[in-house]
């Protein structure tokens, strides 16, 4: 059995969670292979999660929102010290910018094979709330980023990049898109209220997500729409501001192991997002029948075919996105109709069959770690 060592900023620990590498790390297991995860999390220790999945935890030191960014002195000496003990056949990095993407410039000064995934080109294509965050992400991206890039043997992006930044980077010949798709058989048929219509975020309360305009857009129609229920799950900080402002209109469900169930009673799905890579919260929510309403924004606009599959709006404006609440809530037949092509979209170009295959392809044909 093939070994892959996967560094990942994160895995699931609080609000430390890092939804691709857990879904990648699955996928490949069902591939036949056995994985071993270098991240960073609370506290420095172990977890033997199955025969085939063991991560590794390095404590760090977390910048919040809109940094979201953690910091952990010695990491790439934990991976290197993990390299030589585990010996890997491969050696994936996931995502690009964060602090554990630096293992990669140790790992290639001693000659080592690295493939890079990424959902976005933070500072390029991908952007956080805030001027200074912004001028931080540019002048980190165009200079280490850009570095990391080229000293990686292959990129992977889970969605199409601009084909003029692929070019202006010097990457075009190393870079493909794999998605990290989705297994739908996990997401059952819909258990929904026929008195009621459900509108449901899901994710971080985070700056970047844009959660305030879905809150706003939503508020602005409960006058006319008595029977509208508006639900956000996943983390937040104690005393976040928008629990405090709508706590008694949105029901706040915090961080949730039944995702599968809420979705299964959602109507209507938004994601709210100023920027975005290939969202997961999106994938489930199109595979679980939901009528998306995404911005129109990074892989939101590779998921959602406008009109057909979901909606999509230009990320801030809170009319376009309550106008396409309202007509979801005020049509049944559209509802029904996005949600529909939103799980045969998934099913024909996002499901682990097909990405499953791609995966194997990639990794058939790359040369061993070392």
């Amino acid at each position: 059995m093939k070994t892959i060592l996967l560094i990942s900023p994160y895995w699931k620990e609080e609000h430390r969670w890092m939804v691709s590498s857990v879904k990648l790390a699955e996928l490949w297991q069902r591939l036949g292979y056995r994985v071993v995860v270098a991240c960073m999390g609370t506290q420095t220790h172990t977890e033997q999660l199955s025969p085939t999945l063991t991560v590794h935890f390095r404590k760090d030191f977390f910048l919040r929102d809109p940094w979201n960014y953690g910091i952990s002195f010695g990491f790439s000496g934990f991976v290197l010290r993990l390299l030589k003990a585990e010996k890997p056949d491969l050696i994936v990095i996931n995502k690009l910018l964060f602090w554990t993407t630096l293992s990669l410039l140790p790992l290639r000064l001693l000659g080592h094979r690295v493939i890079l995934l990424t959902d976005a080109f933070v500072g390029m294509t991908w952007w956080p709330r805030g001027r200074i965050p912004k001028l931080c992400a540019f002048l980190y991206a165009w200079t280490l980023g850009w570095l990391l890039l080229l000293l990686a043997h292959r990129v992977v992006t889970f969605h199409p990049q601009p084909p003029r930044l692929l070019k202006r980077l010097g990457i075009v010949g190393k870079t493909q898109v794999i998605p990290t798709g989705i297994d739908p058989s996990s997401y059952g048929p819909p258990d929904r209220d026929a008195q009621h219509v459900t509108a449901t975020y899901v994710g971080r309360l985070e700056s970047v997500k844009g959660v305030e305009d879905f809150l706003a857009a939503a508020d602005s129609l409960r006058a006319d729409h008595p029977t509208l229920i508006v639900q956000v799950a996943g983390w937040y900080p104690a005393g976040h501001p928008l629990v405090s402002q709508y706590r008694d209109r949105v029901a706040f469900l915090g961080l949730r192991s039944d995702v599968v169930q809420i979705l299964a009673k959602t109507d209507i799905f938004v994601l709210p997002s100023y920027s975005e890579g290939l969202s997961n919260a999106l994938m489930e929510a199109m595979a679980s029948g939901c009528a998306c309403i995404a911005s129109e924004v990074g892989g939101n606009t590779f998921l959602i075919q406008n009109g057909v599959s979901g909606f999509l709006f230009p990320a801030g404006d809170r009319e376009a996105l309550a106008a396409h609440i309202r007509r979801l809530i005020d049509d049944s037949a559209k509802r029904r109709a996005l949600g529909e092509a939103a799980r045969r979209r998934i099913e024909e170009l996002f499901s682990w069959r097909v990405v499953g295959e791609e995966y194997r392809n990639l990794f058939e044909t790359f040369p061993r770690a070392r």
